[in-house]
């Protein structure tokens, strides 16, 4: 991964943008791909969208991912000037207590903190986890008062957490899920251009997945689009205590995944299998049943029925602040998808045979 591609990463992880609040995330990623786009437009959610124009007769290939993160939200304000929170998405009650965290007040973010009991002073064990519903964040303030002073029921809350380097290409923080997402629309976006294509390329990267895949649904409603590629984070079970009777066997490092079944259409499938073989990119494969959990189970019913995949980049600890990729499957997977739309004619029309 070149310099400036690993900086634009970093500059996604380092913008906070839970669901509903994702603008400062999606003006960073137009900057990227505006100089390569013949056009990009923002709908009135914030759904952010890049097209570069092919020939007239070929077809048109969407890459997406989506720009929003799990986080928590002020839902009150105690008269001792704790603030009472709640989820924004699937945000996991065994992480937050005892993390510092940032209320995103407008202009003036706050510094907080996740109260927790200390051991000393707990009774049992202190095993059972509360409901993000019965924690709180500490901002230091003495009432309730000075605490309405300075944020807001309302306000988004993030965990703060810094982008740590691990071994080799292996590289931990919040919000991988799924900043590496829009970082591969938008890097396999510009190289797609740079091969001066017939096909007309999109990249996506959309908002409030988190909350049901609601901005795909948005962008599948106004665009019609004649295959789209969902990128998302997926989980790498090459860590000691996943459970292995849940998902396919997936290792970081060792490509991109292909998910196959419901959304899944077989003829994107195999044109990026056949992509992948004939580059020399390593793929592994995901079983996905009854549905992907990921944009594609928005985007293939979307203007009666859109040939769309699913493609996962192994993931450790989902949801977590120390959520764990490897860059090598990151770029391969920019390249893999680069190379199917430079490829599209090739490939289309994505239709079925029956």
């Amino acid at each position: 991964m070149e310099d400036s591609q690993r900086a634009f990463l970093d500059d996604l992880l380092s913008t906070s943008t839970p669901s509903g609040f994702e603008a400062a995330g999606q003006r960073r990623w137009l900057e990227y791909v505006e100089p390569h786009a013949d056009e990009t437009r923002v709908d009135a959610y914030g759904n952010a969208v890049a097209v570069s124009e092919g020939a007239p007769d070929a077809p048109n290939i969407a890459v997406a991912g989506h720009g929003d993160e799990i986080g928590l939200m002020v839902r009150s304000i105690a008269d001792d000037g704790s603030l009472n929170l709640t989820r924004i998405g699937g945000s996991d009650r065994t992480v937050t207590r005892g993390q510092h965290v940032t209320v995103h007040a407008g202009d003036d973010p706050v510094d907080g903190v996740i109260g927790q009991v200390a051991i000393h002073l707990r009774e049992g064990d202190g095993e059972g986890y509360s409901d993000i519903e019965a924690q709180y964040v500490d901002i230091g303030v003495e009432d309730g008062e000075a605490a309405r002073e300075l944020v807001s029921v309302g306000d988004p809350v993030t965990i703060d957490s810094e982008i740590a380097e691990l071994a080799g290409d292996r590289v931990a923080a919040r919000g991988m899920d799924n900043r590496v997402g829009i970082w591969t629309a938008a890097e396999a976006f510009r190289r797609a251009v740079q091969a001066d294509p017939d096909a007309t390329v999109y990249a996506v990267s959309t908002v409030q997945e988190e909350l049901g895949l609601r901005g795909a649904r948005m962008v599948g409603f106004e665009v019609e689009f004649d295959a789209v590629i969902a990128v998302d984070v997926t989980h790498a079970t090459d860590q000691p205590d996943s459970p292995g009777d849940k998902g396919s066997d997936i290792e970081l490092g060792a490509g991109p995944v292909v998910a196959r079944g419901s959304a899944n259409h077989p003829a994107l499938v195999s044109a990026v299998r056949t992509v992948g073989e004939d580059a020399g990119i390593d793929l592994q494969l995901a079983a996905a049943g009854s549905r992907t959990g990921t944009d594609a189970d928005a985007f293939y019913t979307a203007s009666g029925g859109t040939p769309a995949l699913n493609l996962g980049l192994p993931n450790r600890y989902m949801h977590t602040p120390v959520e764990v990729v490897d860059l090598a499957d990151l770029d391969a997977a920019a390249e893999l998808l680069a190379t199917v739309a430079a490829r599209g004619e090739e490939f289309a029309p994505f239709g079925v045979d029956i």
